[in-house]
């Protein structure tokens, strides 16, 4: 019986999860606390985001792969500044991996593509999102759709880097 929510996925997927990030804030979508406390210049906290780190390590140690591409132009907004300082810095130690699309001063080439998850190349998830950042809900689309959300997937693969990388370069 094929996944009907974002957790059944998650629960689901046998090889590989791929995220393409496209929003420049996701802040009303969870972990506020943590934003408000990186916007007041505190220190991350040692157990922030554990839960997320315990179920990436899950299904990393089992050789499944979990990575994503996140469009972003520079400068960056205060959000994402956090997203990328303290959720990438701290998701890596659970064996995500990051790479960034970084469209400053050119055209985006995926234009219009929502967010999504697409699990092993084959379910794609959409995820809705309202204009303030908070998570509405998700899309799990059929079979049928997969190569479409495949097509993303390669394209942001292609036009992408890591984001240890970018970060080095471009930390702000």
């Amino acid at each position: 019986m094929a996944p009907k929510t974002l957790s059944e996925l998650f629960d689901t997927f046998e090889q590989e999860a791929f995220r393409l990030e496209t929003l420049d804030d996701y802040s009303k979508s969870g972990n506020v606390d943590a934003y408000r406390a990186f916007l007041a210049g505190e220190r991350q906290p040692a157990d922030y985001n554990d839960g997320w780190v315990t179920e990436l390590r899950s299904h990393t140690s089992k050789g499944k792969r979990i990575y994503r591409v996140h469009i972003v132009s520079r400068p960056l907004a205060p959000y994402l500044r956090f997203e990328l300082g303290w959720g990438y810095q701290k998701n890596a130690t659970g064996g995500e991996e990051f790479f960034i699309l970084d469209i400053t001063g050119r055209p985006n080439p995926l234009e219009g593509v929502p967010d999504f998850w697409l699990m092993d190349g084959l379910t794609p998830g959409v995820l809705n999102y309202s204009e303030d950042g908070a998570f509405l809900g998700a899309d799990i689309l059929t079979s049928e759709r997969a190569e479409e959300f495949r097509a993303y997937r390669d394209s942001a693969m292609a036009r992408a880097q890591p984001f240890s990388e970018w970060w080095a370069e471009h930390a702000e």
